[in-house]
């Protein structure tokens, strides 16, 4: 039988893996330059969580979450998103009592039952950033740059902030109103979901991909003109602390970002070359889901990316990734004795870290050397009868051909201070 892979998933395979692993450690060092640590969480959690995190008239909830029932009766859901997750994790570990700001990074992959198509699979890899702790707008504007900085650390050119205010739960009503008002008399003419999506969750029909009602929703209400003052206050020092950090920004009142627990800020950073899925990365501001969840009422703000669309519009780019690991020593053996006398040098060589490469097929001085060049390695280690005599093999530069022959303590000082 022939297994295939599952529709929607991809294997990252030589040389991608290089390219992936990089940008993930370029994550990884700006994130860490912020002062965030990195939070693991299971890929399953229960399905109750991602219900009422997320909004039960999401298409997330509704439509694209991986559910499953275990041989307890109890109904788990693959993770769809990681900021519930996070907060989960923060709430039952009582990390409100350790510190009153805690920073956290994620990495890992996310499942969502979706039309597979460029940059969209079922199941993707994220990135994300999670800061609970103030709701001062100062920490809106540090993730955002936080995520600038990540972007033009890789080369990323050509991408655009766009950024908007969603109010929070007393403003929100009044501008749903002004939705239902302003949609009311074409509300046959809407979709399907976007008709039922009209009484309990009108914002959602700004977000809706169907053109015919993205047609429809041209001159709808701006959220920014239903702000209540503190709302309008938050976004305004949002604003001035990006201008202060030199975060260029534009402002789209039609950002709702597609999860119920989003408040206040909300962003999306956008590569328009990669067509219709041009959103790399997006978040806000969720002041209210860690209460929703269990905890405390505790603000919080953060986002979440995709390596696969980011990776896509880096090579669209022409952005060159770093090589992959190349060995710093390739050995070369010759005859029975001079495999024998390599083995021992290997281990010698793998406990101080060096990257060594041998290859036992290759029995030719010719075609080991070769495989020496091919495989781009610094240097050759070079065991003759000769070199086994003076217990000294020859390390041998490849790069401008000196040679020398050395003790192993010589070899590993040489090769790790070069």
């Amino acid at each position: 039988m022939n297994y295939r892979i599952p529709r929607g998933t991809f294997d990252i395979m030589p040389p991608d893996s290089a390219k992936w692993n990089y940008v993930k450690d370029v994550f990884r060092r700006v994130a860490n330059s912020f002062g965030y640590d990195e939070i693991t969480t299971p890929i399953f959690e229960m399905a109750e969580l991602f219900e009422r995190s997320s909004g039960e008239t999401s298409d997330v909830v509704q439509k694209e979450m991986y559910r499953f029932t275990d041989l307890r009766g109890r109904v788990f859901a693959l993770r769809p998103e990681g900021t519930a997750p996070v907060v989960r994790a923060y709430v039952e570990n009582h990390l409100d009592k350790t510190a009153a700001h805690n920073k956290f990074y994620y990495m890992g992959p996310m499942f969502r039952y979706d039309r597979p198509q460029a940059g969209r699979y079922r199941q993707f890899y994220q990135y994300g950033i999670e800061f609970i702790g103030s709701n001062n707008p100062y920490y809106d504007a540090e993730v955002i740059a936080l995520e600038q900085m990540f972007l033009k650390e890789l080369g990323l050119k050509d991408f655009r902030l766009e950024v908007n205010s969603v109010g929070c739960a007393k403003c929100s009503q009044e501008y749903d109103e002004a939705l239902k008002e302003f949609f009311r008399p074409n509300l046959d003419k809407l979709c399907g979901d976007c008709q039922n999506r009209f009484d309990s969750n009108p914002r959602r029909i700004l977000d809706c991909k169907v053109p015919s009602c993205g047609d429809l929703r041209h001159g709808a209400p701006s959220q920014l003109d239903y702000l209540d003052d503190d709302c309008k206050d938050h976004f305004e020092k949002t604003r001035l602390y990006l201008d202060q950090m030199d975060v260029d920004y534009v402002i789209n009142p039609s950002i709702v970002r597609g999860l119920d627990y989003y408040t206040n800020t909300a962003f999306e950073f956008i590569v328009d070359s990669l067509g219709a899925q041009n959103t790399i990365a997006g978040g806000g501001r969720y002041n209210g889901l860690i209460e929703q969840v269990g905890g405390r009422a505790t603000p919080a703000v953060g986002f979440a990316g995709g390596f696969e669309r980011l990776i896509l519009a880096l090579e669209s780019q022409g952005i060159i990734f770093p090589e992959g690991l190349a060995p710093d020593i390739y050995v070369v053996a010759m005859g029975e004795s001079g495999e024998n006398y390599a083995m021992n040098l290997l281990t010698s060589m793998r406990e101080a870290c060096i990257y060594v490469e041998y290859n036992p097929d290759k029995r030719s001085f010719r075609s080991q050397m070769k495989a020496a060049d091919q495989s781009k390695a610094r240097y050759a280690l070079i065991i003759g009868e000769e070199e086994i005599k003076l217990d000294k093999p020859m390390l041998k530069n490849l790069n401008d051909g000196s040679q020398e022959n050395l003790t192993i303590n010589q070899i590993i000082d040489r090769v790790k201070h070069s």
